[in-house]
């Protein structure tokens, strides 16, 4: 789930929370299925709002009852993912403004300190939507030049899954609503 994961480094009882992404399905479908080592392991389209999370083994009801008062706090937002970008061996379609991703990574990593977005291993989270990774360069070009032609991307950011490794594929355990715009109570 981050942009240095490789399929062989998970393993059961890591956790994960992340933005599905449906709408872009069709268009990096194909790509992820061959470039991004999370898809073959069951990781849909999505955003990463926090990885790593906590063990599996702690995330109890009241871990549970905490993440939904926390996403419940946000209201669901529209993310258009307009253009596509890179990191280091790293292809990835890039929302039009990340400030919704970022303001749910910084909630949860407020309330679990002990859980850095991405290990504590980059100065500032870059919402991202990983479509490549570790690949050869003209493969990464040749992914790009398709997607460009198939955005922009628009979805609608209503939930954050909690998925977990079970040991052979990542599986969601659970889905916390963010508030619809405009409610109160």
């Amino acid at each position: 789930m981050t942009a240095d994961d490789d399929a062989r480094g998970f393993r059961a009882g890591q956790s994960g929370l992340i933005v599905r992404v449906p709408e872009a399905e069709p268009l990096v479908r194909a790509w992820r299925d061959r470039l991004d080592p999370s898809a073959s392991a069951g990781v849909p389209a999505h955003v990463t709002v926090l990885f790593p999370f906590l063990d599996a083994s702690r995330i109890d009801e009241g871990v549970g009852a905490a993440l939904g008062e926390v996403f419940g706090r946000y209201e669901s937002f529209e993310a258009r993912f307009d253009h596509c970008g890179r990191f280091p061996g790293v292809l990835y379609l890039a929302p039009e403004t990340g400030a919704g991703f970022r303001c749910l990574t910084e909630a949860i990593a407020e309330r679990w300190p002990e859980c850095p977005p991405f290990g504590g291993q980059f100065d500032e989270v870059v919402p991202h939507l990983t479509v490549a990774q570790g690949q050869d360069e003209a493969v990464v070009e040749r992914a790009e030049a398709y997607l460009l032609a198939g955005l922009p991307v628009v979805t609608r950011v209503s939930a954050v899954d909690l998925l977990v490794h079970d040991g052979t594929r990542w599986r969601r355990r659970a889905s916390f609503p963010l508030a619809y715009p405009g409610f109160s109570g």
